[in-house]
């Protein structure tokens, strides 16, 4: 695509790579994450609905998905925005958007929250995991779902002509499911046609960055054009990871402010705290591979805004220069990822 070469899409049109700014690749600024509820422990079930209030948030902070409203971001724009006005001040560029189809994308609140904070936000296309797709999305070949994640991208999404910049977070879950396969060769094959970046969301096992490579690869993607998010919770073995760094995509730690007791999605997972996130990519850096790191807070739940003493988007900005972590981390500028072939 010679006309986006070089640059980066975001809902308010192309951008020069030298604007972007300190960027986070993966944030939610608008979602619903109502379909991937978790029935809380038995006994425990009347904590699940009403108001986030202070008695019941070390709760919802320890069972994030187990409250029914903690689940609905897309009710707290006004929240976000003066989030995003922070981030801003705090010298904060670029905001990733990771929702995609099947989660409650809103390509017109992320266009008016660009408008309103100055802030470059690039949305992204495509589908999330197999739970959240619909019967249509199902039974669709791997060209009919790559014809709508290429229309997402060149013409708007969800009936806008809001376009898209990146493609996912592209949902896989494990074991892999037959609708999540088609869209990643779907995935592959609109990346082969457009250059452009992929951000995947792996299965909740160690083995499944790694399948996911391998299919993505088979389909004619470009590995170094990838993301693999959420490492944090998914490979934690030393020698197994630098396996997969091996393999040449960008290896995104994205779960800052994120640590609590209970994983919900995976309890045999023990969730690192941030200071276990910082040794992990220090260890990848000295290996060689610090320019192919990238680190998010994947805010995507309302317990995380700073409204209910969550973690700030601007905490990666502001609190880790000192912690032996250079700025290539954080910035798009010195790192290809984000830009179009």
């Amino acid at each position: 695509m010679p006309s986006l070469s070089g640059k980066v899409q975001t809902v308010l049109g192309l951008v020069e790579p030298d604007h972007l700014g300190y960027t986070l690749t993966h944030e939610h600024l608008t979602m619903n994450y109502s379909s991937c509820f978790c029935p809380p422990s038995p006994g425990q079930e009347p904590l699940c609905d009403g108001p986030i209030e202070m008695k019941n948030l070390f709760w919802i902070k320890q069972n994030p998905y187990s409250h029914k409203e903690n689940l609905l971001l897309y009710q707290e724009t006004d929240a976000v925005k003066e989030e995003l006005l922070h981030f801003k001040e705090a010298g904060g560029g670029t905001i990733v958007e990771n929702t995609t189809t099947g989660i409650g994308r809103d390509m017109n609140t992320l266009k008016k929250l660009a408008e309103e904070t100055g802030v470059h936000i690039i949305a992204g296309a495509g589908f999330y995991v197999d739970s959240t797709h619909s019967s249509q999305t199902q039974a669709m070949t791997v060209e009919q779902l790559t014809g709508i994640i290429v229309d997402e991208i060149l013409n708007g999404a969800d009936g806008t002509n809001t376009k898209c910049g990146v493609v996912g977070e592209i949902g896989c879950s494990w074991p892999l499911t037959q609708s999540e396969h088609r869209v990643l060769q779907a995935t592959a094959q609109a990346q082969s046609q457009l250059g452009c970046p992929v951000i995947i969301h792996p299965g909740r096992n160690s083995d499944a960055p790694f399948q996911i490579i391998r299919i993505l690869q088979e389909a004619g993607a470009d590995v170094s054009k990838t993301v693999m998010s959420h490492l944090d919770r998914t490979i934690f073995d030393t020698k197994k990871l630098l396996e997969f760094a091996k393999l040449g995509c960008y290896l995104e730690y994205d779960l800052f402010g994120t640590e609590f007791l209970h994983y919900q999605f995976h309890p045999d997972i023990d969730m690192p705290s941030d200071n276990e996130r910082i040794a992990r990519i220090r260890m990848l850096i000295d290996e060689g591979y610090e320019d192919r790191i990238l680190m998010a807070h994947d805010v995507h739940t309302k317990n995380r805004l700073m409204k209910y003493g969550g973690t700030p988007y601007y905490k990666l900005v502001t609190s880790y220069h000192g912690k032996g972590l250079c700025d290539n981390i954080f910035s798009c500028v010195r790192s290809p990822i984000l830009l179009w072939e």
